[in-house]
């Protein structure tokens, strides 16, 4: 008896949260409030899949034309597929939908979430948060490179929050005729980010890449940090993503890690660049230690990874079976300037052996960077 009543109270506490669709909720690290859009409209919300009322989908606003999809729809030959639960939803031309959170003012946050590209090749994503009317944090997110074999990924975008609630808007800029053309949308995220520090162990900051932004735990393609992200806003805090492709940001839950549970692979060559500017004393000489790998991802090929500090630059083979493993390398320089780039990137453009054409590449983990107090000694 005393069990049904608990049950009871949860049913209730479930159907409030519901009753008020745009109510701003507070939240832990995961998904929003039906971040993976499982609560749906009403059958009289919508035509067809069409969302005809913008409160029609619990705990969200939805603008312009946006489609509720069931996995297993069929748009023309396509069999559309959700990576989580039964539910997505679909933004045509200049489409957002948008919800309001609870956050702590003041703290650093990244926003994770799924999408998959349908029939549109030069899609894009405008993500944005706002603390009020007046001020509005944003970035632009490509989708024009699909590096999964499952049709999905899963996009991380950082910012301040400058108020206690925020509002999230996700927001499809396209000019495509077609709505049906539209990016489908799940499984939306937040988690709150520390901002970690030098150490006497470590002049990097970050560097074993421990935090980072959500990784939805049942998807096995990690989480990719978008191309041209700035250390402020980096949803990988210390790091920047200086390239015009994204790096992916992998677990030891679905993949093989060097060193601790997170490490970064870079999935696009030469586009696919992490660095990180460390204040470094002109005429020193300076230890830039790391670990390359492979992800356990059928990643099969003869890679390199080329670090750079300063005037020195240092090529690592690396020789992937595609079953994990790592090597440690090491570059030694001498700092030229009070502050130094230090700089990752693979030189070749790597595909998985299974045939799916999905890019993959080379692990890096466990960066550190020590003075040399003794240059002379090896």
């Amino acid at each position: 008896m005393q069990r049904m009543k608990h049950m009871l109270v949860l049913v209730l506490v479930v159907l409030c949260a519901s009753a008020k669709p745009h109510a701003a909720l507070s939240i832990i690290d995961g998904l929003l409030p039906n971040g993976n859009f499982e609560f749906g409209p009403k059958p009289q919300q919508l035509k067809g899949t069409k969302v005809m009322d913008p409160h029609a989908i619990p705990n969200w606003e939805t603008s312009g034309y946006v489609e509720y999809i069931k996995s297993g729809q069929k748009q023309g030959d396509m069999l559309l597929v959700v990576p989580e639960g039964a539910f997505a939803v679909r933004l045509g031309d200049e489409a957002s939908i948008k919800t309001k959170v609870k956050v702590v003012n003041g703290m650093f946050y990244a926003l994770t979430f799924s999408a998959a590209r349908t029939c549109a090749q030069e899609e894009k994503l405008n993500v944005s948060v706002s603390p009020n009317s007046e001020e509005k944090d944003w970035g632009i997110l490509p989708m024009q490179t699909m590096y999964s074999s499952d049709g999905w990924d899963s996009y991380s975008w950082g910012f301040l929050a400058e108020s206690n609630q925020i509002e999230i808007t996700i927001h499809n800029p396209g000019m495509e005729k077609d709505p049906a053309c539209g990016p489908l949308i799940d499984s939306v995220a937040l988690k709150t980010l520390t901002s970690p520090k030098r150490t006497r162990a470590n002049m990097l900051k970050n560097g074993n890449f421990e935090e980072g932004p959500y990784i939805f735990p049942n998807t096995s393609w990690g989480a990719l940090i978008p191309p041209n992200i700035e250390d402020d806003h980096s949803p990988l805090p210390g790091w920047m993503v200086e390239s015009l492709k994204a790096v992916k940001y992998i677990d030891i839950a679905h993949f093989a890690v060097p060193e601790g549970k997170r490490a970064v692979e870079l999935v696009a060559g030469k586009e696919s660049a992490l660095a990180q500017v460390v204040k470094t004393t002109p005429g020193k000489v300076y230890d830039l230690t790391f670990s390359v790998g492979d992800a356990k991802n059928s990643c099969e090929d003869s890679m390199i990874i080329e670090a750079f500090a300063a005037k020195s630059t240092l090529q690592v083979p690396y020789q992937s079976t595609g079953k994990g493993g790592f090597k440690k390398a090491k570059l030694r320089f001498k700092a030229v300037s009070p502050r130094t780039r230090v700089r990752f990137l693979s030189t070749y453009y790597h595909m998985k052996s299974d045939h799916s054409g999905s890019l993959c590449g080379p692990v890096i983990d466990d960066v550190k960077l020590l003075s040399v107090r003794y240059p002379g000694r090896a």
